[in-house]
């Protein structure tokens, strides 16, 4: 996956002016800033669309409120923090880059455009989308794990990526992007089983949609026991018709097949999908 880590001024401070205030001046500056240029400061919300579709040629209407924060002292060093934070996070991606070409390649296996990442400061705490390729990031690193930011990033990315369902649907796509995410790209970029982690809503439908996962993977049924031991989810493996067709599928397509099959997958999980099973 290709991803272009960037700082920009504008980016920066729309997130400092309308996120968390994340210091005892900024938000004084913002209270400052809200009683003086109230007005400006309402107009200026609806510039990050903008901002994020031509970052690099955009020039809002009034700068006023930008110029105040640029001459800022503390927004000099929020800055510079926010600079040696790409940094860090671009060490971890180089240095996880096979790792995470395999998510995509092998796991996902789907197209992804080149993102563009905002990096904002760690200290408001945000990962979100705002258009198709471009993703804001400010979250802090974990001391003992600090790969788990790519887990972030991958995940809001896969997340945007896909098509969005209803209902039961929706909660099936989040289950499966968890598998293939926050769980199997987890565990191989970890070194150890990260399927415990994830929403305990989708508990339940991820304890189902497991034993056909380890076969979108390519897992064989004489591997499902060693995959139950490492991952700590059981199931009765000769309950399982082994469907061969799923390790040839794309996450997208494993995602329709499911949606598809669901009645004989979640609400009859022991009698397995047989041939009742539509593989298209």
């Amino acid at each position: 996956m290709n991803a272009n880590f960037i700082v920009n001024d504008y980016v920066l401070i729309w997130t400092l002016l309308f996120g968390t205030s994340i210091s005892e001046t900024i938000y004084k500056l913002k209270q400052k800033i809200w009683k003086t240029y109230k007005n400006e400061y309402n107009e200026i919300f609806k510039d990050k669309d903008e901002i994020l579709k031509d970052y690099k040629n955009f020039i809002p209407n009034d700068d006023t409120i930008y110029n105040i924060v640029l001459e800022n002292i503390d927004y000099e060093r929020i800055k510079k923090q926010t600079e040696k934070y790409r940094i860090e996070i671009m060490k971890l991606w180089d240095k996880k880059q096979k790792e995470t070409e395999n998510l995509v390649k092998n796991i996902l296996r789907i197209k992804m455009p080149k993102y563009t990442v905002f990096i904002v400061s760690e200290e408001l705490n945000v990962i979100n989308h705002s258009q198709k390729d471009k993703l804001i990031v400010g979250k802090q690193l974990e001391k003992n794990e600090p790969l788990r930011i790519l887990i972030d990033i991958n995940f809001s990315i896969a997340k945007n990526h896909l098509k969005k369902y209803k209902g039961e649907y929706e909660n099936i796509k989040k289950t499966i992007l968890e598998l293939a995410v926050q769980n199997e790209y987890a565990t191989r970029l970890l070194g150890r089983s990260c399927y415990q982690t994830g929403d305990p809503k989708l508990s339940s439908i991820k304890k189902w949609l497991y034993p056909y996962w380890l076969m979108y993977l390519g897992v064989s049924k004489e591997e499902f026991f060693s995959y139950m031991m490492r991952d700590k989810i059981v199931f009765e493996v000769e309950e399982y018709i082994y469907e061969p067709e799923l390790k040839k599928m794309d996450i997208e397509e494993f995602i329709e097949f499911c949606i598809r099959n669901q009645r004989y997958i979640i609400k009859k999980p022991k009698v397995g999908i047989k041939k009742e099973v539509e593989i298209l």
